[in-house]
């Protein structure tokens, strides 16, 4: 064994440590029969798959003024559950709308079907591949959630996906279908001067080429499924299901009044849009002061 001076040698050990930093982390594979979600996680020039506890509860029957929006999904989900033809789905549309809410109900109600979620964020597309790679030979059916995407022109993880849904190198394998909820249809911004440049062919307007190239991720995605602000009625029906569910869950009754009405009426006016997400604020707000009286 060579006789090495004691400066290489520590010397060595700074490179091993150095590269041991870059190296995946070693983590056990994910055991999906008992494991219904994941995230992926990068680390340095890879990453991997990080179990995680599904916690919320959320039932299909429980989402309100979206019917139309559920219907197209779970039938889409149940044909891909089935080995049927089926769509990579974007859900756009007003914040707190219900767009996320449904996927995480897709899988509270199909998981004992065999349905699992893989979350992946939009700087972590640029491994789209390894996450495919990773899960296609599984005897599950996998959704690749991006939640709350939006892209500005010109980035990688941008093309990543566009290729992906395109049926390229980087296509998913037959047990993934790709969800993209975001609050733009385009998932690019829109400017006014984008739709400059339109012209007309044999009688029909077609789109400028800035208009056609932001739409051209969009457009790989087989469904669009639009998501809308509540009426108030809509939004009335909402609120009275969260103080349902508040009074089960803590075993309390609390009755529904003209006062917790115009409250909730008021509530929408603060907080400017009447969605989900508001009546769900809103019946966190209510309990808490109803109860603490």
């Amino acid at each position: 064994m060579m006789n090495l001076k004691p400066e290489v040698v520590a010397q060595l050990e700074r490179v091993l440590g150095s590269v041991e930093m870059l190296l995946p982390r070693a983590t056990k594979p994910v055991d999906w029969s008992t494991c219904h979600a994941a995230n992926w996680r990068r680390h340095s020039f890879s990453g991997y798959l990080e179990p995680v506890k599904v916690t919320d509860t959320t039932r299909l029957e429980e989402l309100l003024g979206v019917e139309e929006q559920k219907q197209t999904m779970v039938n889409n989900t149940r044909q891909f559950l089935q080995g049927l033809p089926a769509n990579n789905a974007l859900l756009w549309g007003s914040r707190g709308t219900g767009k996320s809410s449904i996927v995480k109900a897709l899988l509270n109600e199909y998981a004992g079907q065999g349905l699992r979620i893989i979350q992946v964020e939009k700087e972590d597309l640029i491994y789209i591949s390894e996450i495919f790679a990773a899960i296609e030979d599984q005897p599950y059916r996998f959704i690749m959630l991006c939640d709350d995407l939006t892209f500005e022109t010109g980035e990688l993880a941008y093309k990543m996906l566009k290729s992906a849904l395109d049926g390229s190198v980087y296509s998913a394998p037959e047990n993934v279908l790709i969800y993209v909820t975001s609050n733009r249809r385009y998932l690019l911004p829109e400017y006014e001067g984008d739709h400059l440049g339109g012209k007309y062919v044999k009688g029909e307007m077609q789109q400028s080429e800035i208009q056609e190239e932001k739409s051209s991720l969009s457009d790989r995605f087989g469904l669009w499924v639009p998501f809308h602000v509540f009426s108030q009625d809509r939004f009335l029906e909402a609120v009275r299901l969260c103080i349902e569910r508040w009074s089960k869950q803590l075993g309390r009754e609390i009755p529904w009044s003209d006062d917790l009405q115009q409250a909730a009426i008021k509530w929408t006016h603060q907080k400017s849009k009447r969605c989900g997400r508001t009546a769900y604020q809103f019946s966190k707000n209510w309990v808490g002061k109803y109860l603490l009286k």
